[in-house]
């Protein structure tokens, strides 16, 4: 009697086991190039689903999403983990956090976070993020994503630092004794957070980079290394465009050229030019915590 009641619960049991074995999950979401809307829906199924996700689905999206910052992000170990978790790092890829009111950027109205279907991320548009001395550190920054509001857009973006627990950045804040931000925490990871303003650790080439006033910006950078920010966007003149800040260095520039004549795509839903890695996402589908 036993032996039967053994043997039906082992049947039970490999009846199902296939939905939540990592292998054949892996072998599905590969075969439908790891579409994102499909990940989100299951990861919502159970708990032994959102397991998974979270145990190795999202770090495979990851990584076949946006392979060469993956690689640049983990030191080239991508099986390893990531800094506020692999749940996090693919929810900064997809979602722009929006935006409300801070102490030291108002906004007329509040910004709704969404999940965007392009994301272009650059580790040279993120030196222009850094102060001078702290340019050693590796840093990617996305576009802005606009928001119209009348005269002016309001310009939203993201980022993420390799290594920020061992970055010049991280030791500035701390040199500086600058405090965590009241009831701030990051969009991404829940984290707290630090006000790059109130470091004044902002420099004048991110407003040149993002095309905006320098007072007119404001980004954020959690204990995890999650960047995100909002601006002013104005239109600039040929003249302005020209500008070169004293801050910024020419290797910039050139980095800039060469990243545009490297254009090339790659199936599986991104492409990449040289420094830049662009993720084509989708609408309407969210990544829960």
């Amino acid at each position: 009697m036993s032996d039967n009641r053994s043997q039906r619960r082992r049947v039970g049991e490999s009846s199902e086991s296939g939905i939540y074995n990592e292998r054949i999950l892996i072998l599905v979401f590969a075969s439908m190039n790891w579409d994102i809307r499909t990940l989100c829906q299951t990861a919502s199924v159970n708990r032994k689903l959102r397991a998974v996700a979270r145990r190795i689905l999202w770090r495979e999206l990851c990584v076949y999403r946006a392979p060469q910052m993956i690689t640049a992000l983990t030191d080239g170990s991508p099986s390893g983990r990531i800094g506020g978790g692999w749940q996090a790092m693919a929810k900064l890829m997809f979602f722009c956090s929006g935006c409300q009111s801070t102490r030291h950027f108002q906004v007329r109205e509040s910004a709704s976070g969404h999940f965007v279907k392009t994301s272009r991320f650059s580790k040279t548009s993120g030196r222009s993020f850094l102060v001078k001395r702290c340019r050693s550190d590796l840093l990617y920054v996305s576009d802005p994503c606009e928001h119209p509001t009348g005269s002016d857009d309001l310009g939203l973006f993201r980022g993420v630092f390799w290594g920020f627990m061992k970055s010049r950045t991280r030791a500035s804040l701390i040199r500086r004794r600058v405090e965590l931000e009241e009831g701030a925490k990051c969009p991404f990871c829940r984290a707290r957070v630090w006000s790059m303003t109130a470091a004044r650790l902002i420099p004048k080439s991110a407003a040149r980079r993002l095309g905006s006033m320098e007072t007119g910006l404001e980004y954020f950078v959690c204990v995890n290394g999650h960047l995100y920010g909002a601006c002013w966007l104005v239109p600039l003149s040929s003249d302005e465009g020209e500008e070169k800040d004293g801050d910024d260095e020419d290797e910039d520039e050139a980095e800039d050229s060469s990243e545009e004549a490297d254009q090339r795509f790659d199936g599986g839903g991104y492409f990449h030019r040289g420094n830049q890695i662009v993720i084509n996402g989708c609408l309407n589908y969210g990544l829960t915590s």
